[in-house]
């Protein structure tokens, strides 16, 4: 039987293997293709997870304390908060948006993969919006503006340093020489 510092020391590598969308198999690395930036969610988005799990702990405490027929109801209860707080979790941890020297895209999801890509050329705004509680917790959310009417690439929320972030990619724009040359000062 496996020591238990063995047992812990494989769950941050069963943690980064789940959450690992695999983001080097959608690079175009024979075009020359690297990412600048892959950016994961900040710590806030974790929060909704975190208030299930919590919940779940109190009817699990609480089942305790009442009786059976009772007890079985709010276990059950505890089962199904922690399962979904497990599965956005999960799903936030594999949300990811990437910026590379040609394009953005983003790749979510937990059981069937989405991906969403917008060529740097087709970028036309990037609203950046940090409401009150981003401001002071250090996130803000993207909208990406396109020539496209719909498009996959829109609201990413959740980004940690979005000032930064921004920056970041209009560096890779100007860079790429899609916003014309730049003027002396």
């Amino acid at each position: 039987m496996p020591s238990l510092p063995a047992v812990a020391g494989a769950v941050p590598g069963l943690v980064a293997r789940l959450g690992d969308p695999k983001i080097g198999k959608h690079l175009l690395r024979d075009e020359g293709e690297v990412v600048v930036d892959e950016v994961t969610h900040h710590w806030f988005a974790y929060v909704r997870p975190a208030l299930l799990t919590a919940l779940a702990m109190v009817l699990l405490v609480a089942s305790w304390l009442v009786s059976v027929q009772i007890a079985w109801f709010l276990i059950i209860v505890a089962v199904i908060l922690l399962t979904r707080a497990g599965w956005v979790a999960l799903g936030v941890l594999r949300d990811r948006f990437v910026i590379t020297n040609m394009r953005v895209f983003r790749v979510h999801g937990v059981l069937s993969q989405s991906l969403a890509t917008m060529p740097l050329s087709r970028i036309l705004d990037i609203s950046v919006k940090k409401p009150l509680h981003g401001r002071l917790l250090g996130f803000g959310h993207f909208c990406f503006e396109s020539a496209a009417q719909e498009q996959g690439l829109r609201d990413i929320r959740y980004v940690g340093r979005p000032d930064e972030r921004d920056l970041a990619i209009q560096r890779v724009v100007q860079r790429s020489g899609l916003r014309g040359p730049r003027v002396p000062n």
